[in-house]
């Protein structure tokens, strides 16, 4: 009988996401196996909740690491983090597959336009002086939901607070981020 043992992940802040990409970008198949053993699940998380679909957000993140590992090479850490671009890889192709194929998918196609154009305007200086609007821990719940793609008991576990109260800051940070938006 033979043995597996799952690796758990580090910290975020242990590891070096960075470092493991740029191995990538050389060729080291290890240091893919690493990032995905670290991040697949909070990727999962992200593409899943655009997609509404278990097997189908499994395919999107397969596939996110292979653009990962076939644009490893060109990623450049001026431009950003390595753990913002691996999410960045995983959402625009759970959007892109959305929007390929909205007539074949149920759901709240509202909320997808609303990712979406949140995702577009979070790039700009505008989103982030809204964001700083919010009270810190307002702000973080909203990082951690559509960045980290955390879900809202997760965020609950990490930041020590009630379900409900991560809920409502949420609802209400959207809310106030869409006004100031305008």
């Amino acid at each position: 009988m033979t043995r597996t043992t799952e690796r758990v992940p580090l910290p975020d802040t242990l590891f070096d996401y960075e470092a493991h990409l740029l191995a990538c970008g050389r060729g080291e198949r290890q240091a893919l196996r690493a990032l995905y053993e670290q991040e697949s699940p909070r990727l999962l998380g992200v593409a899943r909740r655009l997609v509404r679909d278990n097997a189908l957000a499994e395919d999107i993140v397969h596939d996110a690491f292979l653009k990962i590992w076939a644009g490893a090479a060109r990623f450049d850490p001026a431009r950003g983090t390595a753990r913002g671009w691996m999410y960045s890889v995983t959402r625009h192709l759970a959007l892109n597959f959305i929007r390929d194929h909205s007539r074949e998918i149920q759901g709240d196609i509202d909320e997808y336009h609303d990712v979406e154009t949140f995702e577009a305007q979070a790039h700009s200086s505008r989103i982030h002086l809204c964001l700083e609007q919010l009270e810190p821990a307002r702000r973080d719940c909203i990082l951690h939901a559509y960045v980290d793609g955390y879900s809202h008991a997760q965020i609950s576990h990490k930041l020590g607070t009630p379900l409900g109260t991560v809920k409502a800051w949420i609802k209400r940070s959207l809310t106030a981020l869409r006004e100031c938006m305008g």
